[in-house]
């Protein structure tokens, strides 16, 4: 049984580390933030992140924020919908985000 996201290459799963005051301070914690693709499974994002990092996960949680609906400018539209993981490391292990 092969799912979508097994077929997906590592650069497809996550799409981009988040970088936000909260996604920064939990780094000290030695917990990464990352946004995902809507169909990525925890274990494709474990795989994901050995591939790019070079670094062993010890958990990862999946966080979904739903579509919203905003008004800019007088104008109604959508906030997209997005997916994130936060990737737990063992002590030593570190990840390098720009």
């Amino acid at each position: 049984m092969t799912t979508i996201s097994m077929q997906k290459h590592s650069g497809q799963v996550i799409k981009k580390p988040l970088i936000s005051e909260k996604a920064v301070s939990a780094t000290e914690k030695n917990q990464y933030v990352f946004v995902v693709a809507m169909d990525a499974t925890k274990q494709s994002i474990m795989k994901a992140v050995e591939a790019i990092y070079k670094v062993k996960p010890v958990k990862v949680n999946i966080v979904r924020g739903l579509q919203k609906k905003v008004i800019v400018r007088g104008r109604r539209g959508q906030k997209a919908a997005v997916k994130k993981a936060y990737v737990f490391l063992k002590k030593g292990d570190k990840i390098e985000i720009a």
